[in-house]
Protein backbone atom coordinates (compact mmCIF):
# COMPACT_ATOMS: atom_id res chain seq x y z
CA UNK A 1 0.00 0.00 0.00
CA UNK A 2 2.74 2.84 0.81
CA UNK A 3 4.72 1.42 -1.90
CA UNK A 4 1.41 2.51 -4.52
CA UNK A 5 0.44 5.31 -2.42
CA UNK A 6 3.96 7.01 -2.76
CA UNK A 7 4.47 5.82 -6.82
CA UNK A 8 0.63 6.73 -8.28
CA UNK A 9 0.55 7.79 -11.54
CA UNK A 10 -3.09 8.60 -11.72
CA UNK A 11 -5.44 8.91 -15.30
CA UNK A 12 -7.71 11.62 -15.82
CA UNK A 13 -11.24 11.60 -14.47
CA UNK A 14 -14.13 14.54 -15.29
CA UNK A 15 -15.46 15.56 -11.81
CA UNK A 16 -18.98 15.27 -12.69
CA UNK A 17 -20.10 13.79 -16.14
CA UNK A 18 -23.17 14.97 -16.85
CA UNK A 19 -25.61 12.50 -18.95
CA UNK A 20 -29.48 11.74 -18.89
CA UNK A 21 -30.62 8.64 -17.12
CA UNK A 22 -31.88 5.81 -18.91
CA UNK A 23 -35.39 4.92 -19.74
CA UNK A 24 -37.65 3.80 -17.06
CA UNK A 25 -37.69 0.10 -16.81
CA UNK A 26 -40.21 -2.24 -17.60
CA UNK A 27 -41.86 -3.86 -14.36
CA UNK A 28 -41.17 -7.47 -15.36
CA UNK A 29 -39.41 -9.12 -18.52
CA UNK A 30 -40.69 -13.00 -19.74
CA UNK A 31 -40.86 -14.46 -22.57
CA UNK A 32 -36.85 -16.23 -21.94
CA UNK A 33 -35.47 -12.67 -22.42
CA UNK A 34 -32.96 -11.89 -20.03
CA UNK A 35 -32.38 -8.02 -19.47
CA UNK A 36 -29.44 -6.68 -18.39
CA UNK A 37 -29.37 -2.57 -17.20
CA UNK A 38 -26.46 -1.14 -16.04
CA UNK A 39 -26.66 1.06 -13.26
CA UNK A 40 -23.56 2.15 -12.64
CA UNK A 41 -20.19 0.62 -10.86
CA UNK A 42 -21.49 -3.01 -9.99
CA UNK A 43 -25.02 -2.21 -9.86
CA UNK A 44 -27.23 -3.78 -12.36
CA UNK A 45 -30.77 -4.34 -12.85
CA UNK A 46 -31.42 -8.44 -14.17
CA UNK A 47 -34.62 -8.84 -14.89
CA UNK A 48 -35.39 -12.09 -16.48
CA UNK A 49 -38.68 -14.88 -15.77
CA UNK A 50 -40.77 -11.97 -14.49
CA UNK A 51 -38.22 -11.42 -11.67
CA UNK A 52 -36.02 -8.72 -10.77
CA UNK A 53 -32.41 -8.71 -9.41
CA UNK A 54 -30.45 -6.06 -8.15
CA UNK A 55 -26.75 -6.88 -7.61
CA UNK A 56 -24.57 -4.69 -5.20
CA UNK A 57 -26.87 -1.44 -5.06
CA UNK A 58 -25.17 1.99 -4.83
CA UNK A 59 -27.04 5.02 -5.39
CA UNK A 60 -25.29 7.14 -2.76
CA UNK A 61 -23.28 9.84 -3.30
CA UNK A 62 -20.31 8.59 -1.46
CA UNK A 63 -19.14 4.98 -1.20
CA UNK A 64 -17.61 5.59 2.50
CA UNK A 65 -19.17 5.70 5.95
CA UNK A 66 -18.63 9.48 6.03
CA UNK A 67 -20.66 11.79 3.91
CA UNK A 68 -17.69 14.49 3.56
CA UNK A 69 -14.95 12.02 2.57
CA UNK A 70 -14.25 8.96 1.00
CA UNK A 71 -14.64 7.84 -3.06
CA UNK A 72 -17.34 10.15 -4.39
CA UNK A 73 -19.72 9.41 -7.43
CA UNK A 74 -17.91 11.11 -10.60
CA UNK A 75 -21.65 10.28 -12.62
CA UNK A 76 -25.61 10.08 -10.91
CA UNK A 77 -26.80 6.30 -11.41
CA UNK A 78 -28.05 5.60 -14.75
CA UNK A 79 -31.78 4.60 -13.15
CA UNK A 80 -33.87 7.24 -11.03
CA UNK A 81 -33.99 5.21 -8.06
CA UNK A 82 -37.91 6.47 -7.97
CA UNK A 83 -37.97 4.48 -11.30
CA UNK A 84 -37.12 0.97 -10.14
CA UNK A 85 -39.72 -1.56 -10.93
CA UNK A 86 -40.14 -3.73 -8.09
CA UNK A 87 -37.47 -5.35 -6.89
CA UNK A 88 -37.83 -9.03 -5.55
CA UNK A 89 -34.36 -10.43 -4.53
CA UNK A 90 -30.87 -8.44 -3.84
CA UNK A 91 -27.05 -9.89 -4.54
CA UNK A 92 -24.65 -8.28 -2.15
CA UNK A 93 -21.16 -9.56 -3.48
CA UNK A 94 -19.35 -8.71 -0.09
CA UNK A 95 -19.19 -5.68 2.49
CA UNK A 96 -17.04 -3.28 0.84
CA UNK A 97 -18.69 0.35 0.85
CA UNK A 98 -19.10 0.59 -2.87
CA UNK A 99 -20.67 -2.73 -2.78
CA UNK A 100 -22.36 -2.85 0.12
CA UNK A 101 -23.94 0.94 0.88
CA UNK A 102 -26.32 0.73 4.02
CA UNK A 103 -28.59 3.95 2.87
CA UNK A 104 -28.81 2.65 -0.65
CA UNK A 105 -30.40 -0.87 1.10
CA UNK A 106 -32.50 0.49 4.02
CA UNK A 107 -34.24 2.68 0.70
CA UNK A 108 -35.03 -1.18 -0.78
CA UNK A 109 -36.27 -2.78 2.16
CA UNK A 110 -38.79 0.23 3.12
CA UNK A 111 -39.67 0.17 -0.79
CA UNK A 112 -40.06 -3.62 -1.59
CA UNK A 113 -38.92 -5.56 1.07
CA UNK A 114 -36.93 -7.75 -1.22
CA UNK A 115 -34.89 -11.11 0.00
CA UNK A 116 -31.33 -10.40 0.11
CA UNK A 117 -28.30 -12.41 -0.34
CA UNK A 118 -25.32 -12.63 0.88
CA UNK A 119 -21.68 -14.53 1.64
CA UNK A 120 -21.24 -15.79 5.05
CA UNK A 121 -21.43 -13.55 8.34
CA UNK A 122 -22.57 -10.74 6.09
CA UNK A 123 -25.98 -10.86 7.09
CA UNK A 124 -26.21 -9.27 10.84
CA UNK A 125 -25.51 -6.16 9.12
CA UNK A 126 -28.17 -6.49 6.77
CA UNK A 127 -30.48 -7.31 9.18
CA UNK A 128 -29.52 -4.25 10.99
CA UNK A 129 -31.05 -2.28 7.49
CA UNK A 130 -34.43 -4.16 8.25
CA UNK A 131 -33.89 -6.68 5.83
CA UNK A 132 -36.41 -9.77 7.41
CA UNK A 133 -35.68 -12.40 4.88
CA UNK A 134 -31.24 -12.68 4.62
CA UNK A 135 -29.97 -15.73 3.04
CA UNK A 136 -26.10 -16.41 3.79
CA UNK A 137 -24.67 -18.70 1.42
CA UNK A 138 -21.03 -20.11 1.31
CA UNK A 139 -19.02 -20.81 -1.90
CA UNK A 140 -20.99 -23.39 -4.02
CA UNK A 141 -23.91 -23.23 -1.94
CA UNK A 142 -27.33 -23.01 -3.22
CA UNK A 143 -30.44 -21.63 -1.89
CA UNK A 144 -34.00 -20.52 -4.14
CA UNK A 145 -35.93 -17.53 -3.57
CA UNK A 146 -39.09 -17.87 -2.28
CA UNK A 147 -41.16 -17.40 -5.77
CA UNK A 148 -38.29 -20.54 -6.80
CA UNK A 149 -35.20 -19.00 -8.66
CA UNK A 150 -31.99 -20.96 -7.30
CA UNK A 151 -29.18 -19.17 -6.48
CA UNK A 152 -25.17 -19.97 -6.24
CA UNK A 153 -23.37 -18.68 -4.56
CA UNK A 154 -19.88 -18.98 -6.11
CA UNK A 155 -16.04 -18.13 -5.30
CA UNK A 156 -14.31 -15.37 -5.87
CA UNK A 157 -10.84 -14.30 -5.11
CA UNK A 158 -11.07 -10.79 -3.51
CA UNK A 159 -11.11 -9.94 0.57
CA UNK A 160 -13.12 -7.85 2.73
CA UNK A 161 -13.15 -5.15 5.08
CA UNK A 162 -15.46 -1.75 6.56
CA UNK A 163 -12.88 -0.63 9.11
CA UNK A 164 -9.47 -0.85 10.36
CA UNK A 165 -9.79 -4.27 12.39
CA UNK A 166 -12.12 -6.69 10.55
CA UNK A 167 -10.42 -7.46 7.50
CA UNK A 168 -11.33 -10.73 6.39
CA UNK A 169 -13.93 -11.46 8.88
CA UNK A 170 -17.07 -11.83 6.18
CA UNK A 171 -16.76 -13.91 3.17
CA UNK A 172 -17.19 -12.55 -0.11
CA UNK A 173 -18.43 -14.03 -3.68
CA UNK A 174 -19.92 -14.20 -6.87
CA UNK A 175 -23.67 -15.06 -7.75
CA UNK A 176 -25.17 -17.17 -10.63
CA UNK A 177 -28.87 -17.16 -10.72
CA UNK A 178 -30.08 -20.63 -12.40
CA UNK A 179 -32.49 -20.22 -14.82
CA UNK A 180 -34.77 -22.86 -17.25
CA UNK A 181 -33.32 -19.86 -19.79
CA UNK A 182 -29.72 -20.17 -19.01
CA UNK A 183 -27.42 -19.05 -16.04
CA UNK A 184 -26.66 -15.43 -15.44
CA UNK A 185 -23.22 -15.02 -13.47
CA UNK A 186 -22.85 -11.87 -11.72
CA UNK A 187 -18.81 -12.10 -11.16
CA UNK A 188 -18.80 -9.64 -7.89
CA UNK A 189 -15.58 -8.39 -7.38
CA UNK A 190 -12.97 -10.49 -8.25
CA UNK A 191 -9.11 -11.00 -9.10
CA UNK A 192 -8.27 -13.08 -12.22
CA UNK A 193 -9.23 -16.63 -10.57
CA UNK A 194 -9.70 -19.06 -13.72
CA UNK A 195 -10.00 -22.29 -11.59
CA UNK A 196 -13.19 -20.28 -10.28
CA UNK A 197 -14.47 -20.25 -13.49
CA UNK A 198 -13.66 -23.78 -14.57
CA UNK A 199 -15.82 -24.90 -11.30
CA UNK A 200 -18.34 -22.55 -12.47
CA UNK A 201 -18.46 -24.09 -16.26
CA UNK A 202 -18.09 -27.62 -14.79
CA UNK A 203 -21.23 -27.26 -12.45
CA UNK A 204 -23.24 -25.46 -14.66
CA UNK A 205 -21.87 -25.03 -17.58
CA UNK A 206 -21.58 -21.93 -19.52
CA UNK A 207 -23.32 -19.07 -18.58
CA UNK A 208 -25.87 -17.09 -20.80
CA UNK A 209 -24.64 -14.22 -19.49
CA UNK A 210 -21.98 -12.97 -17.56
CA UNK A 211 -21.26 -9.52 -15.66
CA UNK A 212 -17.60 -9.09 -14.92
CA UNK A 213 -15.65 -6.33 -13.77
CA UNK A 214 -12.74 -4.34 -15.62
CA UNK A 215 -11.80 -1.15 -13.36
CA UNK A 216 -9.94 -0.55 -10.48
CA UNK A 217 -6.98 -2.76 -11.92
CA UNK A 218 -4.14 0.05 -12.02
CA UNK A 219 -1.21 -0.75 -10.91
CA UNK A 220 -1.52 -4.10 -11.86
CA UNK A 221 1.12 -5.39 -9.80
CA UNK A 222 -0.87 -4.49 -6.51
CA UNK A 223 -4.29 -4.94 -7.39
CA UNK A 224 -4.05 -7.73 -9.88
CA UNK A 225 -5.18 -10.37 -7.28
CA UNK A 226 -8.11 -8.92 -6.52
CA UNK A 227 -9.68 -6.82 -9.18
CA UNK A 228 -9.46 -8.15 -12.95
CA UNK A 229 -8.26 -5.85 -15.73
CA UNK A 230 -9.78 -5.55 -19.21
CA UNK A 231 -7.47 -8.05 -20.39
CA UNK A 232 -8.13 -10.53 -17.25
CA UNK A 233 -12.13 -10.10 -18.38
CA UNK A 234 -11.32 -10.89 -21.80
CA UNK A 235 -9.70 -14.11 -20.71
CA UNK A 236 -12.44 -14.68 -17.98
CA UNK A 237 -14.62 -14.44 -20.98
CA UNK A 238 -13.35 -16.81 -23.25
CA UNK A 239 -12.67 -18.90 -20.41
CA UNK A 240 -16.50 -18.89 -19.16
CA UNK A 241 -18.08 -18.95 -23.26
CA UNK A 242 -20.57 -17.37 -22.16
CA UNK A 243 -23.64 -16.58 -24.51
CA UNK A 244 -23.04 -12.44 -24.16
CA UNK A 245 -21.02 -10.91 -21.26
CA UNK A 246 -21.42 -7.35 -20.03
CA UNK A 247 -18.90 -4.91 -18.21
CA UNK A 248 -19.14 -4.08 -14.29
CA UNK A 249 -17.01 -1.67 -11.67
CA UNK A 250 -16.09 1.08 -13.90
CA UNK A 251 -16.71 4.37 -14.60
CA UNK A 252 -18.75 6.04 -11.38
CA UNK A 253 -16.12 5.75 -8.42
CA UNK A 254 -11.99 6.42 -8.97
CA UNK A 255 -10.73 3.49 -6.80
CA UNK A 256 -7.20 3.29 -8.42
CA UNK A 257 -5.09 4.66 -10.62
CA UNK A 258 -6.81 3.62 -14.62
CA UNK A 259 -8.44 6.73 -15.82
CA UNK A 260 -12.42 7.17 -16.51
CA UNK A 261 -12.41 5.03 -19.67
CA UNK A 262 -9.16 3.50 -19.87
CA UNK A 263 -10.59 0.11 -18.79
CA UNK A 264 -13.48 0.37 -21.47
CA UNK A 265 -10.98 1.83 -24.18
CA UNK A 266 -8.45 -1.28 -23.83
CA UNK A 267 -11.03 -3.81 -23.90
CA UNK A 268 -12.77 -2.58 -26.89
CA UNK A 269 -8.92 -2.68 -28.59
CA UNK A 270 -9.01 -6.24 -27.47
CA UNK A 271 -12.38 -6.85 -28.83
CA UNK A 272 -11.68 -5.48 -32.32
CA UNK A 273 -8.33 -7.03 -32.54
CA UNK A 274 -9.61 -10.37 -31.79
CA UNK A 275 -13.31 -9.85 -33.99
CA UNK A 276 -15.19 -11.00 -30.17
CA UNK A 277 -18.59 -8.88 -30.86
CA UNK A 278 -20.34 -10.84 -27.81
CA UNK A 279 -18.54 -8.81 -24.84
CA UNK A 280 -20.19 -5.51 -24.43
CA UNK A 281 -19.36 -2.00 -22.94
CA UNK A 282 -22.95 -0.73 -21.96
CA UNK A 283 -23.29 2.55 -20.66
CA UNK A 284 -24.99 3.95 -17.46
CA UNK A 285 -28.50 3.58 -17.98
CA UNK A 286 -28.47 1.67 -21.03
CA UNK A 287 -29.78 -2.10 -21.16
CA UNK A 288 -28.91 -5.21 -22.71
CA UNK A 289 -31.40 -7.64 -23.83
CA UNK A 290 -29.95 -10.88 -24.47
CA UNK A 291 -32.62 -12.85 -26.59
CA UNK A 292 -34.22 -16.06 -26.24
CA UNK A 293 -34.03 -17.38 -29.88
CA UNK A 294 -31.56 -16.75 -32.03
CA UNK A 295 -32.14 -13.31 -32.94
CA UNK A 296 -29.82 -10.75 -32.86
CA UNK A 297 -29.37 -9.09 -28.95
CA UNK A 298 -30.14 -5.57 -28.75
CA UNK A 299 -29.10 -2.45 -26.56
CA UNK A 300 -31.01 0.52 -25.49
CA UNK A 301 -30.30 3.67 -23.70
Amino acid sequence: MLKWLSHRTPGAWRDWIQESPGLKPPQHVADGTVRVTFVGHSTTLIQLDGRNFLTDPIWSMRASPLSFMGPKRHRAPGIRFEELPRIDAILISHNHYDHLDTPTLRKLCDKDQPEIFCPLKVGELLRKCGFATVHELDWWQTVETQDGARLVCTPAQHFSARGIFDRDKTLWCGWMIASAHGNVYFAGDTGYAPENFDGLVERYGQPRVALLPIGAYRPEWFMGPVHMSPDDAFRAHQKLGATASVTIHHGTFRLADDGETEGEERLKDLLRESGVSNFHVVREGAAKAILSSNSSNTAAK
